[in-house]
């Protein structure tokens, strides 16, 4: 007889093989499932952008992915980064830990332009600014107002009336930020950061009308 005969017919014995093939099954449906929502974001990215070269880097096993996009000559844009930060989804014990420390997937975008922005500003989602958001390094040199976008509660931050107004016209055009979280244009860096939260069929819509504003801007 099996020397450890009476170890395998304990209920615990079922219930430990239970839970290992819980753990594997949701192992590879959250791998599946990151790498999938991965694929539609940087696809969506290539397909806005239309680089003239891309490189794409795994920096966190399935849950860190960065693109390096260089683009063409005539784009107001000379290179794009992009990173993208995701839920372990396929770490059953990991995931509730995460979801209260990280919240939701992540998406940053940088914009690097040929030509200067004519100042700087922001647009934040108050949720975000004060949930491990970024801090603005020049907040204190920028006039704050708060606005409604959408179903969102955002500061406006402006170094100018001007740029204030440009974003104001933006947020009035286009009512609905989507997955749109934080834009920032940083005219003493000829940067523009874009913070979204990625979702499966979202980003490229979503995209497309910051994306062809900002690079009218330096124009």
């Amino acid at each position: 007889m099996f020397k450890y005969q009476h170890i395998i017919t304990q209920p615990v014995f079922f219930l430990f093989v239970a839970f290992s093939c819980l753990l594997s099954a949701a192992y590879l449906w959250g791998r599946r499932t990151n790498k999938r929502l991965f694929l539609s974001v940087f696809n969506d990215l290539v397909d806005v952008a239309k680089p003239d070269d891309q490189t794409f880097t795994n920096i966190g096993g399935v849950v860190g992915y960065h693109a390096d996009l260089v683009m063409k000559k005539k784009s107001p844009f000379s290179k794009i980064e992009a990173t993208i930060t995701l839920l372990p989804r396929h770490s059953l014990l990991y995931m509730p830990i995460s979801k209260l420390i990280m919240k939701f997937d992540r998406l940053f975008i940088t914009l690097h332009l040929r030509a200067r922005l004519p100042g700087e500003g922001h647009l934040i989602e108050k949720g975000y600014a004060g949930f491990r958001g970024p801090k603005i390094t020049n907040e204190h040199l920028l006039e704050k107002t708060e606005i409604k976008w959408g179903g969102y509660d955002f500061y406006l931050y402006y170094e100018k009336y001007n740029i204030r107004d440009r974003l104001m016209a933006f947020v009035n055009k286009h009512p609905d930020p989507g997955i749109i979280r934080h834009v920032a244009l940083v005219a003493a860096q000829r940067k523009c950061f874009l913070f979204m939260v990625p979702k499966r069929g979202k980003v490229k819509a979503d995209l497309v009308p910051v994306y062809r504003w900002i690079g009218s801007l330096s124009r």
